[in-house]
């Protein structure tokens, strides 16, 4: 294996064989792993690439994986894979360190962009300011209550606690978080969450 590898970490074996299978179709290495402690047990000699993981498993959990991986020092960026509901523990792993987080079922198109992003990620420390001006400038741009929900969304609540918490209706709290994704320029939660996240680091 000479190019960088995709690790893959899922106890659900017909996913990880799907995912698997997409990537080799798209010429990408792939290595697989049943569960987090196959991985952890070569963390000394991982290829270079990056790591995709199911945020449920037994006996030991992605972000507790991922939380072990950095006690290591292993620095391959990572991917999470979330059922329905798991967006607070989706947000805890990224603020453990994970670049990006896809709710299942994804579309294939999702999991090839997440990974090249993923694969490509140089720390190139321009780019990054300049993104985050890009971020502070559209943040502005929110009402004080679309930034009351930005913050919910990112807190990892539903739109049923964010509703509880703003004391407004959880439908109220849909239309807010359209008009956030929209002036935020964000396709996804995990890109909503990660524009925070650079903000509260810089």
């Amino acid at each position: 294996m000479s190019g960088p590898v995709v690790h893959i970490v899922d106890d659900d074996a017909p996913l990880r064989d799907s995912i698997a299978f997409l990537l080799n179709a798209e010429d990408l290495e792939t290595r697989t792993y049943e569960g987090a402690g196959l991985l952890l047990g070569r963390s000394g000699e991982l290829e270079p690439g990056c790591i995709i993981t199911d945020i449920r498993m037994p006996e030991m959990n992605g972000l507790e994986m991922v939380q072990e991986l950095k006690r290591k020092g292993v620095l391959h960026p990572i991917i999470v894979l979330t059922g329905h509901g798991d967006v607070s523990l989706a947000v805890q792993a990224m603020k453990a360190g994970v670049i990006d987080f896809l709710e299942k079922p994804f579309e294939d198109e999702a999991l090839l962009r997440a990974v090249r992003t993923a694969l490509s990620e140089s720390g190139n420390e321009a780019s990054r300011h300049k993104e985050l001006a890009l971020i502070s400038e559209r943040t502005e741009q929110l009402t004080a209550r679309e930034k009351d929900v930005f913050k919910a969304i990112v807190a990892g609540d539903s739109n049923k606690a964010a509703a509880l918490r703003l004391g407004i209706s959880p439908r109220t709290v849909e239309i807010y978080r359209a008009n956030v994704m929209t002036k935020m320029h964000a396709n996804s939660l995990s890109e909503l969450v990660r524009m925070a996240l650079l903000i509260e680091r810089s």
